[in-house]
C-alpha cells in the first residue's frame, strides 16, 4: 500500500510540463541577490494515455510499441480492451461501436475484424474510447464508442510524411508482411487540403480445431494459408467562408483477400480456395457555422457510405463452389447540432440537435436474393453541462424513433416499430486539478448489424462447420452505470455495471457431427467490471519518494512500469458464471543514446464465461518489445520489434453445455522494422491549424462523434 501512496504521487511528473532553464545569472549588489533568467523553453509532452471526463484517450502515432503492425493488432494490446472471436470488442465490460474519425463504421464481426486487420496502424494518429457517451452520441452506440483518428493537422505549408513497415513471420514457415503510407497536407488563408494513402500487403496462417470432448473424435481440423491487400485513401477539403467553414471528405478503402485452406475431419478431407473482395466508400459534407459569441457553434453534416463484399468458397475436392455470397449496404445520415454558453450556476452550456439516418441492406446467395433489410432512425437530443465550485454536472435527454422492417427470400422479419427515451446523468468532483471522482449514468441502444442479420456464411465452412446469421435478431438495451476515480491521468480505479435487455450473444451448438455458428438473443446480462491502472518509476524503487520528487522529467525520458488489471464477470440467468481477470504490464527503458526499449506483457486468465463460452486456457498471452530511436533532428524514426516473441497467442474455448473444444492459433510471432521519416520544409515556425478531415467540437480536447 506505500508503494501504491508514493506512485500515485510521482504520477505528476507524468503530466508536468517540463521547464529547462539555458542559463541563470545571480547577481548580489547592496545585499540583494537578483536572479535573472535569460532563456525558458517550454515543452509540452503528448501523454500516452489520457483521462478525460467522458473518454480515455490512446496516443497511437508518437508509441513505436502501438503503430508497428495492423490497427488490429494495436487494438488488442489497448489496456482494459478485449477484441476476440467469441467475446467481440468489448473495453471494460462494455461492448463497443466502432467509429472512424468520428463516423460510424457500420460494420461488425468479421466484416470489421478484416477491416481493422487491413488497416495499418501506422496511419492512425489516436484512439479515443469513449466510455460515457451523452445525449450528443447517438444512443445506438450501446455501452461505449470505439474511435479511430487517422488525421493529422494541416499546416500553413506543404508538408509530408512517408512510412513504411516490413515485417516476417517465422512459425512454420516465413511470411511476409508490408505496410506504406503516404500523408500530404497544406493550407493557405483560402483553403486547406489533406491527402492519405497507402497500401498493406500481409501474409498470415490460421490453424483452428473443433473436438468433440464427449469421443475425443476431431470433427474439423484446418490449417488456412492467407494472402490479404489492401488500398486506402482519405481526402480533405476545408474551405473557409469568413467566420464559417465548408469541410468537403472522401474516403475509400479497398481489400482483396485469397485463402487456400486445407482441412480434415470426421468423413472428410477437404482443400478450399476462398477469395474476398471489399469496397468501402464514405463521403462527407459539413458546413459549420460560427458567430462573435465563440461558445455559439452550429453544424450541418451530411454523410452517404456504401460497403460493398463478395466472398467466394471454391472446392477442389467436390470441383465446385460451396460459397457465392454477396452483400450491398447503403447508409445516408444527415443531421445538426448546435451549442451556446448559458449562465448556469457558475458557468454552463446547453447543446440540442437532430438526426436522421436511413440503412439499407440487401444480401445475396449464388445470385439469389435472400434478405432485404431497412432501418429509419429520425433523433432528437437535448443536454445541459454546469459547473459549480469544484463539481461538474451533465444532464442529458435523448428520444430515438426506429422503423425497422425487411425480408428474407421465404418471410418477413419481425419488425421493430418503437420511440424510446434515453437520459444520461454525470456528477464529477474535482478533487483536485488533477485528481477527480466521477459518476455516470446512462441509457443506450445497439441494433443487430447487419453482419449478424446476414443468412449467409461469409467466412469460412466445410462439411463439418457451418456459419449462419439471424435476420431476426432484435436491439438490445443497455442501462450503464459507473464510478471512477482519476488520478494524473495515468492513474485510475473503477468499477462499472452495464446491465442489457435482449442481449445479441454467440452460439456454437453441436447438430450431430455439424457445429453449428450463430447468433441469438439473451433476455438479460449483467456485466460487472473493476479496473484498476497504475504507473510505478523504476528510481521510486532505487532512489525513494524524496529523491524521485526532485526530477523534473516527462515520461519520454525516464524509466517506468504501466500496470493494469480488470476483473469481469458476466451474470446470465439460469447459468453459474465465473469472472477472469485482464492483466497488461508495460516497461519503458530509456538506453544509452536515447534508445527507447519497450516490453509489453499481456494475459487474460481461464476459467472464466465470455457470454456462452469458458475460456479452458490462458488466451490473449503476448511479450513484445520494441527498439526505437530518432535521428536527423527528430524527422527520422527508426523502430525495431518483435511481436509475440515466445508464440504463446492462442486460445482454447468450450461452448457451454456442449461436448466441444474449439482451438484456434494465428501466426502472431513477428519480426520486422518501422522508418518514419517526416520531409523537412522551410518553414520551421509554422502555425499549426486545427484538423481539416474531423474539425473538433469542443475546445477543451479529444474529437467528439459528431461529423
Amino acid at each position: 500500500m506505500k508503494i501504491i501512496l508514493k506512485s500515485l504521487l510521482i504520477t505528476v511528473g507524468f503530466t508536468s510540463v517540463v521547464l529547462a532553464q539555458d542559463t541563470t545569472k545571480v547577481k548580489k549588489e547592496d545585499g540583494l541577490k537578483e536572479a535573472q533568467i535569460e532563456e525558458v523553453k517550454i515543452v509540452k509532452q503528448k501523454k500516452a494515455i489520457e483521462q478525460k471526463p467522458d473518454r480515455t484517450i490512446f496516443n497511437i502515432a508518437d508509441q513505436p510499441n502501438l503503430n508497428s503492425g495492423t490497427l488490429m493488432e494495436t487494438i488488442k494490446q489497448l489496456p482494459g480492451l478485449i477484441a476476440s472471436d467469441v467475446a467481440g470488442m468489448m473495453y471494460q465490460g462494455k461492448q463497443l461501436d466502432v467509429f472512424l474519425d468520428g463516423r460510424p463504421l457500420n460494420i461488425s464481426s468479421n466484416e470489421l475484424n478484416s477491416f481493422l486487420e487491413g488497416m495499418p496502424a501506422n496511419s492512425v494518429e489516436r484512439i479515443e474510447v469513449i466510455t460515457q457517451p451523452g445525449a450528443e452520441f447517438p444512443a445506438t452506440s450501446g455501452g461505449a464508442i470505439l474511435n479511430i483518428i487517422t488525421n493529422k493537422n494541416a499546416k500553413k505549408y506543404l508538408s509530408a510524411t512517408y512510412t513504411s513497415s516490413s515485417a516476417f513471420n517465422t512459425y512454420d514457415k516465413t511470411r511476409y508482411r508490408t505496410y506504406n503510407s503516404v500523408l500530404l497536407n497544406a493550407k493557405n488563408k483560402y483553403f486547406g487540403w489533406q491527402l492519405n494513402f497507402g497500401q498493406n500487403y500481409r501474409e498470415n496462417a490460421v490453424w483452428s480445431e473443433f473436438l468433440n470432448t464427449s469421443n475425443q473424435t476431431i470433427l474439423s481440423k484446418t490449417e488456412s494459408d492467407r494472402i490479404n491487400r489492401t488500398q486506402f485513401l482519405k481526402s480533405g477539403i476545408t474551405i473557409d467562408l469568413k467566420k464559417d467553414r465548408l469541410l468537403l471528405n472522401y474516403d475509400v478503402n479497398k481489400a482483396n483477400s485469397n485463402s487456400e485452406t486445407d482441412g480434415f475431419g470426421l468423413g472428410f478431407t477437404t482443400l478450399d480456395l476462398g477469395k474476398s473482395h471489399n469496397t468501402r466508400q464514405d463521403a462527407t459534407i459539413t458546413y459549420q457555422k460560427r458567430f462573435d459569441d465563440k461558445s455559439q457553434k452550429l453544424d450541418f453534416v451530411f454523410n452517404y457510405n456504401n460497403n460493398k463484399n463478395d466472398f467466394n468458397l471454391f472446392s477442389n475436392v467436390l470441383g465446385n463452389t460451396v460459397l457465392d455470397n454477396y452483400s450491398n449496404q447503403n447508409y445516408y445520415n444527415g443531421k445538426f447540432d448546435y451549442s451556446q454558453g448559458l449562465k448556469i450556476l457558475d458557468e454552463g452550456k446547453v447543446s440540442f440537435g437532430a438526426l436522421y439516418e436511413k440503412l439499407l441492406f440487401e444480401a445475396e446467395n449464388f445470385n439469389t436474393k435472400n434478405l432485404e433489410y431497412e432501418r429509419v432512425t429520425a433523433a432528437t437530443y437535448l443536454e445541459f453541462q454546469a459547473k459549480y465550485n469544484k463539481f461538474d454536472f451533465i444532464l442529458g435527454s435523448r428520444a430515438e424513433k426506429y422503423e425497422i422492417g425487411g425480408k428474407t427470400n421465404t418471410t418477413d422479419l419481425i419488425p421493430f416499430d418503437q420511440l424510446r427515451w434515453f437520459p444520461n446523468a454525470t456528477i464529477q468532483y474535482n478533487v483536485t486539478s488533477q485528481i477527480f471522482l466521477n459518476v455516470n449514468y446512462n441509457k443506450k441502444i445497439t441494433l443487430p448489424s447487419t453482419s449478424a442479420l446476414n443468412p449467409n456464411n461469409t467466412t469460412y465452412q466445410n462439411q463439418n462447420i457451418n456459419t449462419v446469421g439471424n435476420p431476426n435478431l432484435q436491439p438490445t438495451i443497455f442501462d450503464n452505470f459507473e464510478v471512477k476515480i482519476s488520478a494524473f491521468d495515468y492513474a485510475y480505479i473503477g468499477y462499472n455495471l452495464s446491465n442489457a435487455t435482449n442481449q445479441v450473444v454467440q452460439q456454437v451448438r453441436l447438430n450431430g457431427n455439424v457445429v453449428q455458428n450463430s447468433n441469438f438473443n439473451v433476455s438479460e446480462v449483467k456485466i460487472h467490471n473493476f479496473n484498476f491502472a497504475l504507473p510505478l518509476p523504476y528510481m521510486l524503487f532505487t532512489k525513494g519518494l524524496k529523491e524521485t520528487m526532485k526530477f523534473d522529467f516527462n515520461p519520454d525520458k525516464i524509466n517506468f512500469l504501466y500496470l493494469y488489471t480488470g476483473y469481469q464477470l458476466h451474470q446470465i440467468p439460469n447459468l453459474e458464471t465465473k469472472g477472469f481477470w485482464n492483466f497488461n504490464l508495460m516497461s519503458q527503458i530509456v538506453l544509452p543514446k536515447e534508445i527507447k526499449f519497450i516490453t509489453e506483457f499481456g494475459t487474460i486468465t481461464s476459467g472464466g464465461n465470455y457470454f456462452y463460452f469458458v475460456a479452458d486456457k490462458p488466451f490473449n498471452n503476448y511479450i513484445d518489445v520494441t527498439f526505437s530511436k530518432k535521428f536527423l533532428n527528430d524527422q527520422l524514426t527508426l523502430t525495431i520489434f518483435g511481436d509475440d516473441i515466445f508464440n504463446m497467442n492462442r486460445s482454447y474455448f468450450r461452448p457451454v453445455n456442449e461436448p466441444l473444444l474449439s482451438y484456434n492459433k494465428n501466426d502472431t510471432r513477428k519480426f520486422g522494422f518501422t522508418l518514419n521519416y517526416k520531409l523537412p520544409t522551410k518553414n520551421k515556425a509554422a502555425k499549426i491549424e486545427q484538423n481539416i478531415l474531423k474539425e473538433d467540437k469542443k475546445e477543451e480536447g479529444g474529437t467528439v462523434i459528431g461529423n
